[in-house]
């Protein structure tokens, strides 16, 4: 017999994707996994490429946002942009992404990290912060085939 979820339907897999080590690659995924848990579904939050900054052990509180194109090239930018968006953020009283990242751990969100890039970047178990599970592609592959959502943030 299937769960039901806190929303009162039945209980689903959710499965989010971040593949950039950004403040605007980790905080829609951190996000919709958070709020996924507090609506009594299982998320799940495949870390890849560059995105595995973010479970590294201080990584979080390092992130930056790069704005697109030209902007983004301008020495200094990143810095600016990353204080006005945690600014905004902040008026919002929307946590920031250390706080999110927390509250996601601490709620049942399970963090993952990507075996293959692990290899390329020469990366251990170790390097990353405690609860961390690593996953080939293809067991996240199997695993998202079975979740009612997946997202690439």
């Amino acid at each position: 017999m299937s769960e039901q979820s806190k929303s009162g339907g039945m209980k689903q897999k959710h499965a989010f994707i971040t593949s950039r080590g950004t403040l605007d690659g980790a905080m829609p995924a951190l996000v919709m996994a958070l709020n996924s848990r507090r609506l009594g579904n299982d998320a799940t939050i495949f870390y890849t490429f560059m995105g595995m900054d973010v479970i590294r052990p201080g990584g979080i509180d390092k992130l930056k946002f790069y704005p697109e194109g030209t902007m983004g090239a301008i020495p200094g930018m990143p810095h600016l942009a990353t204080n006005m968006m945690k600014k905004w953020m902040a008026e919002a009283n929307i946590p920031d992404a250390s706080e999110m990242f927390e509250m996601a751990q601490l709620e049942g969100v399970k963090f993952v990290a990507c075996h293959m890039t692990m290899e390329m970047m020469k990366l251990k178990q170790e390097d990353f912060v405690e609860g961390v599970e690593v996953w080939t592609a293809e067991e996240f592959i199997k695993y998202a085939g079975q979740c009612d959502l997946c997202l690439f943030t």
